[in-house]
């Protein structure tokens, strides 16, 4: 399944990934429960693909810099997994487990930011918004995928997002 999202398969049924992996159907579901169980070991194996580069220490100790580091970080990480956050998304509203995840791993995004910004810059709220806005999936995908950009592009996009918002926010200047 993982082999077939990459290749661009957003949404490959059971049967599709028994024909990829030259098994039958009755096999994959001797090794998955159900279509919930398949999406959780997806979620695992991409998880551990790009967590060495989410928890890559920061080489600057200025709460600026470190939100720019993540500005340079994140489109790494997105476009690892871009084809798989499509396809979560195109079935999180029929999976309790990709919705659950969805849920998960938005918060993720915001608490990685947050960590980041001192208490007087954090109640700029539409600021923080604007920083979460800039540095979420959503926008990488809407670059990337809706209006075309090549990840360079896209990540010079987003970095120059985050920059001018740091511009802007309390203690962001500094």
């Amino acid at each position: 399944m993982l082999d077939l999202v990459e290749r661009g398969d957003v949404s490959p049924s059971a049967a599709r990934v028994a024909d990829h992996a030259g098994v039958g159907l009755r096999t994959v579901f001797r090794h998955f429960d159900d279509m919930d169980s398949l999406y959780r070991e997806m979620s695992e194996v991409i998880e551990r693909r790009v967590l060495p580069i989410i928890a890559r220490p920061f080489a600057s100790d200025r709460w600026q810099d470190r939100i720019l580091e993540l500005a340079s970080r994140r489109p790494e990480v997105f476009e690892a997994i871009l084809p798989f956050r499509i396809s979560a998304n195109l079935k999180r509203y029929q999976s309790a487990f990709l919705m659950a995840d969805y849920i998960r791993l938005h918060k993720m995004e915001r608490a990685l930011v947050d960590v980041h910004l001192p208490e007087a810059t954090k109640a700029d709220g539409d600021g923080v918004e604007s920083l979460h806005i800039a540095l979420s999936f959503q926008c990488w995908r809407l670059l990337r995928h809706d209006q075309q950009l090549s990840p360079e592009a896209a990540r010079r996009v987003v970095y120059r997002m985050v920059d001018d918002i740091l511009r802007n926010l309390p203690g962001g200047a500094d």
